[in-house]
Order: C-alpha cells, then sequence, then structure tokens
C-alpha cells in the first residue's frame, strides 16, 4: 500500500513540474528556431539572440529593469536589516505583533490593488507640489522597495532569533562598540538570512509587472511593460532568447542561494555541537 502511495505521489509531483517547467522549456526551445514562427521548427540557429542584442528598446528596457531591480534590493535590504534588528531587540510583544503583521499585509495584497493604491498616492503627493509628471523610476523604486523589503524581514528575522545574543553582548562587555560589535559578530551570523532576502527582492522586482504598470511613467519603462506592449501586435522570437536568458541568471542566483543557505545551516549545525 505504501510503495503505491510513494509511486501515486511521485507521479503526481512529476506531472506538477512538467505543468510548471514545459512552458519554459519550449519558450527556450524556440528561442534558437531559425525562423519566426512561433509553432514550426526550422532548424537550429541563434539568429533571434543577434537580433535581441541589436533591439535598442528591448535594450534599454532590460538595462532600466535591471537598474531599478539592483536598486530595490539595495534599499530594501537595508531598511529590512534595520526593521529586524529595531523588530528583534522591541520589548513590547504587542507593537512587535503589530509591526509583524503590518508587514506581512504587502505580501498577502492583492498586486492590483497595491498598484491602484500607490498610483493614487504618487498622483496626489504630485498634484500637492504642482507636478503632473510625477510617475517614474522614483515612484517605481518606493513601489517596488514596499513590496519587497517585507522579504528581507522575513529571512533576517529567523536568523536573529537563532543567534545567541550573548555574544553580542560579551563583545560589548570586551570594550568593542555596539556598531561595530554588530558587524563583526552579528552580521556574520545572518549574512545568509542578508542574501537570502537581497536576492528575493532582485527577482520581484525584475519580473514584476502589476505594480509597475500603475507606477512607472512615459520616460521610464521596464521589460515587462515593453513586453506587454508588444502583445497587442506579435511578440517576435527574440523575446523568447532575452526571457532564456533572464531564466538563466535567475536560475544561477537560486542555485547559489541554495548553495550559501545549505553552507550556513551545515555551519550553524556544527557549531551547535
Amino acid at each position: 500500500m505504501k510503495k503505491k502511495t510513494s509511486v501515486a505521489s511521485r507521479l503526481y509531483m512529476l506531472l506538477i513540474l512538467l505543468f510548471l517547467y514545459a512552458p519554459i522549456a519550449i519558450m527556450m526551445l524556440f528561442s534558437f528556431n531559425s525562423s519566426n514562427s512561433t509553432y514550426v521548427l526550422s532548424g537550429f540557429s541563434t539568429h533571434w539572440y543577434r537580433e535581441m542584442f541589436s533591439d535598442t528598446a528591448a535594450m534599454d528596457a532590460l538595462k532600466n529593469t535591471v537598474i531599478l531591480a539592483l536598486c530595490t534590493a539595495f534599499v530594501a535590504t537595508v531598511l529590512g536589516i534595520l526593521a529586524s534588528v529595531g523588530l528583534f531587540n522591541s520589548k513590547n510583544k504587542l507593537y512587535k505583533r503589530a509591526m509583524m503583521t503590518a508587514t506581512n499585509i504587502p505580501m498577502m495584497n492583492p498586486e492590483i490593488v497595491t498598484g491602484i493604491a500607490m498610483m493614487l498616492l504618487f498622483v496626489f503627493a504630485g498634484a500637492l507640489v504642482n507636478k503632473s509628471d510625477v510617475l517614474g523610476f522614483w515612484t517605481l523604486l518606493i513601489a517596488h522597495v514596499t513590496f519587497a523589503f517585507p522579504y528581507v524581514i522575513l529571512n533576517v528575522m529567523p536568523k536573529l532569533k537563532q543567534f545567541d545574543m550573548h555574544v553580542y553582548e560579551a563583545a560589548v562587555d570586551l570594550g568593542c562598540k555596539p556598531v561595530n560589535a554588530f558587524f563583526k559578530v552579528v552580521m556574520p551570523e545572518i549574512l545568509s538570512g542578508i542574501i537570502t532576502g537581497c536576492v528575493m527582492s532582485f527577482t520581484l522586482s525584475l519580473d514584476d509587472f502589476i505594480i509597475s504598470y500603475f507606477t512607472n511613467g512615459p520616460s521610464y519603462q521596464t521589460l515587462p511593460i515593453y513586453i506587454f506592449s508588444m502583445t497587442k501586435k506579435r511578440v517576435k522570437p527574440d523575446m523568447f532568447a532575452l526571457s532564456t536568458l533572464m531564466f538563466v541568471v535567475i536560475l544561477v542566483l537560486l542555485i547559489l542561494m541554495n548553495v550559501a543557505q545549505n553552507r550556513s545551516d551545515a555551519k550553524g549545525k556544527s557549531d551547535a555541537k
């Protein structure tokens, strides 16, 4: 009976993985198609990868997206670390619960609600200072940081709870300044959580469409919005090539993140022994 259940569960997982990754595999396959057909393979070619790099509009959108994602990851990580340390050191349990609940709202809230709310906020703020073209890079950055930095908190807080604060207190008692003690004692122990939160912030910002759609302006276009504008006509296979490269980069980042997480867990277990 257990053997049948095990076989059924493996088959179920295989079907789920096939359903999730078959479209990506097909997209990657057609990125090497020699023709511009999206349903007939005519031969193997890297033509669309060369075509992708010659598309100025797509490259500008990609550059904007990467810059925005890097800025979002940096700001969200810094704010997430500060918020995590502040919440961890808070002695008021009611305040801590309230703040953690407020932190979870951007993750649980539908993106379309967050996007519309942020757009109305930015337009209202622009009206107060008599500025009509308020939407642009800075509004995108604020919106992306808003939904990204809670993920940093959720990754850093467990690491702080695992850390023995007596080590930090001992470093301060021995003459180390609190700031130096944090960077030399606490930071190495929570580094894996920081890296995980930073990579998550980067990837979330990289592929966000709904919130970006409502908070961007004509002066700053991200890649998801650029691809969406192409769907009104026809998506060319060079977008398949660009999406394939982005998928590979994110996959490599996730692998590195998991390796760092596993090494940190292994180090924690060895230190515990």
